[in-house]
């Protein structure tokens, strides 16, 4: 499902519950100097990353100063992130003139404690020869395994101009382990400039017809089944927050599209970007 950009008002894109991805919780929070924002969500661990701007973060007592360092856009800066335990209360302020904060979340069921993140996990993998020359940076990551419930949180940017992310296509919308866990998706994509755009395909089943979405700088895509890749025009960079919440467990296990599974062996460095979903 795609969700054309608007204005939220601070109120869940994503809310819990959600029909289309119910294990997933995504809100969008947009503050000036001075202001602050606070949040619940019973039944939903979360993280709060800011995409722009500088907040002060308290959760139940517990302080986080100055999280978020970038400037203008998702490029200017590296991404940085508080995990929010289950159901707890917490509160933002925006310290910078003006923040925009994503708050990612997945459903789960036991409390941890809060935590910051200031320093990424990263993986780039592909080749501009494949048009798949990507860059991730895991924010709830692999390292995080032992803190975290079902939450994985992370960023992707293309490497260069144009060409396919999520390829060669997958799915992980059932738990049949040891093939393929559930885990419910949620993009929020933005690119550069930012009136840049792309596709996102959304395939039911191998060798049959799907669906495709015009995302632009904004667009949220909620990835309930099916094999989903997506690309960004040449001449543009694309870049998507990207939430996973797992039904059973948090490592995330992608069946691969029989059709092109073999495609796993042209790019390079895709085998280590499968295995740092954990």
């Amino acid at each position: 499902m795609h969700i054309a950009p608007f204005d939220n008002k601070n109120s869940p894109i994503v809310d819990a519950g959600d029909p289309t991805v119910p294990l997933n919780y995504f809100n969008i929070v947009k503050l000036k100097k001075g202001e602050a924002f606070e949040y619940q969500v019973p039944g939903y661990e979360t993280c709060i990353v800011p995409a722009t701007g500088t907040v002060d973060v308290d959760i139940e007592g517990v302080a986080f100063a100055a999280l978020g360092n970038r400037g203008e856009d998702v490029w200017d800066g590296e991404p940085e992130g508080v995990y929010v335990p289950v159901g707890a209360k917490a509160q933002m302020v925006c310290v910078s003139d003006a923040a925009e904060i994503f708050v990612a979340g997945a459903k789960y069921d036991k409390v941890l404690d809060p935590f910051d993140v200031r320093n990424h996990d990263l993986v780039q993998y592909g080749s501009d020869d494949t048009k798949t020359h990507r860059k991730i940076k895991h924010i709830l990551g692999q390292k995080q395994s032992d803190k975290v419930g079902r939450l994985l949180v992370s960023e992707l940017y293309t490497v260069g101009q144009g060409g396919w992310s999520g390829f060669p296509s997958h799915k992980h919308d059932t738990d049949r382990l040891p093939d393929e866990t559930r885990h419910d998706e949620t993009y929020n994509f933005r690119f550069k400039p930012k009136w840049g755009s792309g596709l996102q395909m959304l395939q039911r089943e191998d060798n049959a017809p799907g669906d495709a979405y015009h995302i632009v700088d904004g667009s949220t895509v909620c990835i309930d089944k099916g094999y989903h890749p997506c690309c960004v025009l040449p001449g543009y960079e694309m870049y998507y927050f990207t939430i996973l919440g797992g039904l059973s467990q948090r490592s995330l296990v992608q069946y691969f599209q029989p059709t092109h599974a073999y495609q796993i062996e042209t790019i390079p460095g895709i085998k280590d970007m499968i295995a740092k979903f954990k």
